[in-house]
């Protein structure tokens, strides 16, 4: 259901521009071992689909940590750092567009809505937006320590105002990114991201990055990754899915696709949208799904693959070391 990855030139038969660097960065050492850890996935049913949240990654809730300046530096950037372009979709503005949003805190524990716009640069709300993976917004939500993962898809008033219904969300630093592409104006065509921060308040932990592993079940499939990513260079990842030893051949469309591939950087949360490249041909995709992985810094990212089987949606973590 995206970009740390620029707007290059990878394109598939799914139309899924979000696959290239914002920035080049010099080509790291070879890639180190992929991690897979298993997260629950907050949303499920065949027809609803338009959002996914992880909260069995919201660890941290009933912490008795207080929410101390101190604590709250430790859990990443907050409200005021917005305007820091340090690019991959960490900036509220780019090319003259802005996201804009009156919420700086939301509170802990409860369904709650975030309200933004997106502004041109003559000022103005921006209404026109092309579909991208069958969306014309794509909307995350993810805590400084990578925990809490939401995939939305937001609801826009005549007005530009876009409504995301948020699951509940765990105390810290939360980075709000919006995924899109303006239909008009000077921007047209150009994928863009932009992000926000907020503060959630209450008593706060860190929760540490999964160490590195091959695989991990999810709902139970296992999930396997293969491929050699290096860090500012374009590699083939591959994704294989398998429930009781056997391959699963019974993914269904999910976003244009047969799975959504996202990963955020660990320290900044810098955004990443993996290119697709496996065809859909019906309700029967996998056991293999191939993606582009150009990765522009190396270091650990936290993936987030999802995929639906039986109309439920299901959602795994994975931690990456891209060397």
């Amino acid at each position: 259901m995206s970009r740390f990855l620029s707007r290059s030139s990878f394109r598939s038969p799914i139309r899924s521009p979000r696959f290239t660097t914002r920035r080049g960065l010099a080509a790291a050492g070879a890639a180190a071992a992929l991690t897979l850890a298993l997260a629950a996935c907050g949303s499920s049913g065949g027809s609803s689909g338009d959002s996914s949240s992880m909260p069995g990654m919201d660890h941290g809730a009933k912490s008795s940590m207080s929410a101390s300046p101190s604590a709250s530096q430790a859990m990443g950037d907050m409200p005021g750092m917005d305007h820091m372009s340090t690019g991959e979709g960490l900036s509220d503005t780019e090319d003259g567009y802005r996201l804009s949003s009156k919420d700086t805190t939301l509170p802990s524990g409860r369904r709650t809505a975030y309200r933004f716009t997106v502004t041109g640069p003559d000022g103005k709300p921006v209404t026109d937006f092309a579909v991208d993976q069958t969306k014309r917004m794509h909307f995350y939500a993810i805590r400084s320590d990578l925990t809490g993962f939401q995939h939305i898809h937001p609801t826009m008033a005549a007005d530009g105002t876009w409504s995301a219904g948020l699951a509940s969300l765990t105390p810290g630093s939360w980075r709000m990114f919006a995924s899109f592409t303006p239909a008009a104006g000077p921007g047209k065509g150009k994928d863009l991201v932009l992000s926000r921060t907020l503060t959630v308040p209450g008593g706060a932990t860190r929760t540490p990055l999964p160490a590195p592993a091959g695989s991990t079940r999810a709902d139970g499939y296992t999930v396997t990754v293969k491929g050699e990513p290096m860090a500012g260079m374009a590699h083939p990842l591959t994704v294989s899915v398998s429930k009781d030893g056997k391959p699963v051949t019974d993914l269904q469309p999910y976003l244009g696709t047969y799975a959504h591939l996202t990963g955020f950087h660990e320290g900044d949360a810098a955004f990443a949208h993996l290119h697709p490249t496996t065809e859909v041909t019906g309700d029967h995709g996998g056991p293999d799904l191939n993606f582009h992985a150009e990765l522009p810094t190396s270091g650990n990212w936290r993936l987030f693959l999802q995929f639906r089987t039986g109309g439920t949606l299901h959602t795994a973590a994975l931690t990456l070391h891209v060397g």
